[in-house]
């Protein structure tokens, strides 16, 4: 089952995608965060909430797309208790372009990225019931920062760059109790500043904190192995670069369950009723074939076994030499 959100006159709804053309909504109040939040309350699966609660109302799914009604696929009322993460280094050839950003002169020392991939490629798919190898691990925002598919990505002035990283994105609900729930998986764009990053490994923090999308839709249910996409920037109505890419526990150095442990291990993010939208790295990078994104250039990012291509356009604030933000006194 995928599900997408949409904006309709009685406020958000979930809809299931029936086909690439049609939509069934679900008429219950408050979308996919209201619907799990029942599931986890009901004690069944998303699934069979959602399959309960479908009314016969079809929508253009075309038309929803072109009219901006679209919705990431969830959000949370307060978008304060959205908190949106990631983490690097956990697809097979991550490292390599990882590393050609931060080499050292001598070849033969391996790199700060290059170590954390090796703890992962010998220690991220633990036998079951055990711990394994922590992988890197990022903040973006909360849910403020999450773009709906179609709308722009805005670039602030004092950015260096705005590159796509096509990623796939775990969606979870924190239970009454803090337990975790999966909802579901989305294609994502994590969307970070790699000149910045390059400059200097430390400052990755700093490049990870711009605007990301996901969606437009959510699977519900069981997610393959192997997955295979391609990203594609478009300038002006024409491929400009274009890549397979390839997600999934058979292309990565971690297993899901290993990143989801070494993310909620932590008590501050499993505080009951918050929602985590969680990127899970990529090694597809159109920065590492040299490209630079203008202004107006449009992201689309697609992964066909998560149904239709993410697409956002890219706008860019002018340069400019603002003052310092200054703090006031109280």
């Amino acid at each position: 089952m995928r599900v997408v959100q949409v904006m309709t006159p009685r406020g958000v709804r979930a809809a299931v995608v029936e086909s690439r053309d049609q939509l069934r909504l679900i008429d219950y109040p408050g979308g996919t965060y209201a619907l799990a939040r029942a599931a986890i309350d009901e004690g069944v699966s998303l699934a069979e909430v959602i399959a309960s609660r479908r009314c016969h109302e079809l929508l253009d799914y075309k038309q929803a797309l072109d009219k901006r009604l679209l919705l990431p696929p969830v959000t949370h009322p307060d978008p304060g208790h959205c908190l949106v993460s990631g983490t690097g280094l956990t697809h097979l050839g991550s490292a390599d372009t990882r590393a050609a950003m931060h080499a050292h002169t001598d070849e033969s020392e391996l790199t700060d990225s290059m170590r954390m991939f090796k703890l992962g490629i010998e220690g991220g798919k633990p036998e079951t019931e055990r711990v394994g190898a922590q992988p890197e691990w990022f903040y973006k925002g909360d849910g403020s920062i999450v773009v709906a598919p179609e709308q722009p990505f805005d670039v602030p002035a004092f950015a260096e760059d705005a590159g796509e990283e096509p990623e796939l994105v775990g969606v979870y609900l924190n239970g009454p109790d803090g337990t975790p729930y999966r909802l579901g998986y989305a294609v994502g764009n994590e969307f970070s500043d790699h000149v910045t990053e390059r400059a200097n490994y430390l400052w990755l923090a700093h490049s990870k904190l711009r605007p990301c999308s996901f969606g437009p839709e959510l699977l519900i249910g069981e997610l393959p192995a192997h997955l295979e996409g391609e990203s594609r920037i478009m300038r002006e109505g024409e491929v400009l670069w274009r890549k397979p890419f390839l997600t999934g526990e058979a292309n990565m150095a971690h297993s899901l369950a290993n990143l989801e442990h070494h993310h909620f291990k932590y008590a501050q993010f499993r505080l009951p009723g918050d929602l985590h939208v969680h990127y899970f790295g990529t090694a597809t990078l159109s920065f590492a074939d040299g490209i630079e994104v203008r202004d107006g250039d449009r992201f689309e990012i697609e992964l066909p076994a998560l149904g239709r291509a993410l697409c956002n356009p890219v706008r860019v604030a002018p340069k400019s030499n603002a003052a310092p933000t200054r703090v006031h006194s109280l």
